[in-house]
């Protein structure tokens, strides 16, 4: 056979068909040996120390500009509930009628609202309570719920049956329309941290059940197994391998759950029922600026805006940690 190199012409076999080997254009063409080799091409460099989930969902946090969006309104919506003298001077309680439902001033960038109250300096002190009760409501909540989950989905049997039982009962009755209920009976001492048990009590199930599921997946994977066998008892089994390597989900629920108490606390101080008038709280103002919102409806604004603002910002930072320690989210 002539070097198809040299002669591009086609061929007839002896069927009479064209060889396409030998077709102008697609003469073989076949490339130089490699030098290199595949084994150094495929090396992969071992040098540094592998990553842990934490160092991963970091690297990925940190190139994410919605982490540091949400970051910013979080520590914001802190340093706003800690410390309100770094934003304004002015005593939320100092109220002047005179002042009433006026516009922006020196020193007032929102004007007063219908009592003559400097709506800024309220907005700024309305975090601590709404904040507050969010934090504490969302510590108790993982406590509890950490706790049923943990010992119903490690333990199993008949221990996981009481105890998603019990859940089950608290699942079925609505958080909101039971704190109602309840902060009927502590008419005269409603306080931050009522509110706080109250919520907690009937705010833990959903946790509860991710803990359950995440402890249930893990507890039978090798290194729970390795534990075991060098001697670990149960509890610290459960403690030192279990739910750490089952935190991811219960960290993103909390981050989620924590801008849900706000606005519970906001809707029971809206509808009377929450924080007393004498605690400042964005629940307490938009309730209170109901009477001017169609002549001043900013009264209504600018604590709205802060409420909406601060539950976005966790509900952001919720979705974004959930991508960061769930990489198969990122693909939905």
């Amino acid at each position: 056979m002539p070097d198809i190199n040299q002669n591009p012409s086609e061929t007839v076999s002896d069927d009479g068909r064209v060889d396409a080997r030998q077709r102008r254009g697609q003469e073989y063409f076949i490339a130089a040996t490699d030098e290199i080799g595949l084994g150094a091409v495929d090396a992969v460099a071992d040098e540094s120390a592998p990553r842990s989930q934490w160092g991963e969902a970091w690297r990925y946090l940190r190139r994410r500009p919605t982490f540091w969006v949400a970051a910013f309104l979080i520590l914001l919506a802190l340093l706003m509930a800690a410390v309100p003298s770094l934003f304004t001077s002015v005593d939320p309680r100092a109220c002047t009628l005179s002042n009433s439902l006026g516009g922006p001033q020196a020193g007032h960038p929102f004007g007063f609202d219908r009592q003559g109250c400097d709506i800024y300096s309220r907005t700024i002190h309305g975090a601590r309570a709404s904040v507050s009760v969010g934090v504490l409501t969302t510590l108790a909540v993982v406590l509890i719920g950490t706790t049923f989950g943990a010992f119903a989905g490690f333990f199993g049997g008949w221990v996981d049956t009481i105890l998603s039982r019990i859940t089950d009962i608290f699942f079925a009755v609505p958080l909101v329309l039971a704190a109602i209920v309840v902060m009927q009976v502590f008419k005269e001492h409603r306080t931050i941290l009522t509110v706080v048990v109250v919520l907690a009590i009937f705010g833990w199930t959903n946790i509860a059940r991710i803990t359950r599921g995440a402890v249930m997946g893990v507890k039978n994977e090798e290194f729970v197994t390795a534990a075991r066998s060098m001697g670990a008892s149960k509890m610290r089994t459960l403690g030192s391998h279990i739910l750490p390597n089952a935190a991811a989900p219960i960290i993103v629920y909390a981050t989620v759950a924590l801008g849900t108490f706000i606005v519970a606390e906001a809707t029971l101080s809206f509808l009377g029922i929450g924080l007393p008038t004498t605690v400042v709280s964005w629940g307490g103002d938009i309730s209170a600026a109901q009477a001017t919102l169609r002549t001043r409806p900013m009264v209504l604004f600018y604590p709205a805006i802060a409420l909406a603002l601060t539950v976005l910002s966790f509900i952001l930072m919720g979705d974004v940690v959930r991508d960061a320690l769930d990489p198969k989210s990122r693909k939905r």
